[in-house]
């Protein structure tokens, strides 16, 4: 290499280890640089047609005919019908008291992520004490408030509620149904892993129709609402795949953990309570966050069986001949809160296992 050369390698730049690793995964080679430049130009250009038809051209506020004046999208009918989409059919003048209740029902959510609160005892309490102010609120008939029937819940609000109450029934069910799966005594460990392996096998939707329609048919005394049934159905649903991920969690510790407890004098609960189901639920985090996540989407689908959740809500909301043409805008609303509280479950979820070192 000549003089010349190596003062102008010398005399040229540093480049940044970024640059150089876009370099490497981008244009490593003349093909694969014409390919992601063509990737890059049709990701921009797609991004440039989505910005412009949902915010440079869109219409925020307005009538169905200033809509239909424009090429972007009609926001004007989230403005127009929000109160439908979140609070339902509950009537217009106690949309307060259904937001109150909903909002308390985030508020516990959020709660319960918080350290101070994890004890059985702490989030038993807050739980039983959310859903009783829950149900004062939303139902009234006590302390002057005019009694709203369950057939006139829904929006959000209601999605929110039977997505709580799957959780709080469910999970005490996986517990359980987990140990009793590893029972010693065989057949309580048949009828748990029969009971667990048949609510796996069916869809969701045919447990929803068997608890809305067929419960009543064959139990007409039965003193359960319809939303009630509903919450029990999804508990069992949840119930029956948690109870999987728990025990797979239990089975991962190390077989010494629970000799050592019984070494100690530890009792069967105690063992289980105290130094089992901890370590169970710590690795099985991932899989039971996911759960979570999954149940929540899962509300969506009340609406084959007359419940007018969030995105029964959301059909009202554009069925009206007048904003029919804006079911994509809808759409993509409801998508867009389903994706705030699931986004923030999995970030949630994330941080759990970077603070407990899940896996490490």
């Amino acid at each position: 290499m000549s003089d010349a050369t190596l003062q102008a390698d010398r005399a040229r730049p540093p480049v940044s280890p970024f640059v150089e690793r876009l370099k490497e995964r981008l244009f490593p080679t003349p093909l694969s640089g014409l390919l992601s430049a063509l990737g890059i130009a049709a990701a921009l250009w797609i991004a440039f047609v989505l910005i412009r038809w949902a915010f440079l051209d869109a219409t925020f506020t307005g009538t169905p005919e200033d809509c239909q004046q424009t090429t972007g999208a009609c926001w004007a009918v989230i403005s127009a019908r929000w109160r439908l989409m979140f609070f339902g059919l509950y009537p217009y003048e106690l949309h307060w008291r259904s937001g109150i209740a909903g909002l308390i029902l985030i508020a516990v959510i959020v709660a319960s992520c918080v350290p101070v609160f994890w004890s059985a005892t702490r989030l038993a309490l807050l739980w039983v004490v959310s859903f009783a102010l829950f149900w004062i609120i939303m139902h009234g008939g006590v302390f002057g408030l005019e009694t709203v029937t369950e057939e006139k819940w829904g929006g959000l609000t209601l999605s929110i509620f039977i997505f709580c109450g799957t959780a709080l029934v469910g999970m005490p069910l996986a517990i359980v149904l987990a140990l009793l799966r590893r029972s010693r005594y065989p057949l309580v460990a048949k009828v748990a892993a029969v009971l667990i392996d048949t609510v796996r096998s069916l869809p969701l939707v045919t447990i929803l129709f068997t608890v809305s329609i067929l419960l009543p048919i064959l139990m007409p005394d039965m003193p359960l609402s319809k939303i009630s049934r509903v919450i029990l159905g999804m508990a069992l649903f949840f119930a029956a795949y948690q109870a999987e991920i728990i025990r797979s969690g239990i089975q991962s510790l190390p077989v010494g953990q629970e000799e050592a407890a019984k070494a100690l004098g530890l009792g069967y609960w105690h063992r289980m309570t105290r130094v089992v189901l901890p370590q169970a639920f710590r690795r099985a985090l991932p899989p039971t966050i996911s759960q979570f996540a999954i149940s929540f989407k899962e509300v969506a689908l009340v609406i084959i069986i007359g419940v007018f959740d969030f995105l029964a809500s959301g059909n009202a909301a554009y069925g009206s001949g007048e904003w029919a043409f804006t079911y994509v805008e809808v759409y993509v609303f409801l998508a867009f809160v389903y994706f705030l509280f699931v986004f923030s479950l999995s970030r949630y979820g994330a941080y759990l296992e970077r603070r407990m070192r899940v896996g490490k």
